[in-house]
């Protein structure tokens, strides 16, 4: 059974840090993509980051590259999330979707996602 479950949100002031977690299950390493998606209050769930499951290449969304790294530690069966300079706009659910590798499409595209976890909640607020 393919379980992903994230944690490591919470209320970080602007400009802050924090690193979110994606522990995953039912599934070897190399088969799927993880990929972490957010969605803002009243908006659409956009893909932020996805990390590639057979080279391990990583993406990000324009909007957090410079200032966001996700990485993948297999031994433990986890992906992580780093974000620093918080801003504002980074508030909202985030959650981490496995992709099987083998299906192609872009990284930001949703669809592509077959599993998917409960998500984590980020607040970048004063």
């Amino acid at each position: 059974q393919v379980q992903l479950v994230e944690s490591g949100g919470g209320l970080v002031q602007p400009g802050g840090s924090l690193r979110l977690s994606c522990s995953f299950s039912g599934f070897t390493s190399d088969a799927y993509a993880i990929g972490w998606f957010r969605q803002a209050p009243g908006k659409e769930r956009e893909g932020i980051s996805c990390v590639d499951g057979t080279d391990g290449s990583t993406y990000y969304l324009d909007s957090v590259k410079g200032r966001s790294t996700i990485s993948r530690d297999n031994a433990k069966n986890t992906v992580y999330l780093k974000i620093h300079s918080l801003r504002p706009e980074d508030t909202g659910g985030h959650s981490c979707p496995a992709a099987d590798v083998r299906v192609p499409g872009p990284w930001g595209d949703q669809v592509r996602y077959d599993y998917w976890g409960r998500g984590t909640k980020v607040t970048a607020d004063s």
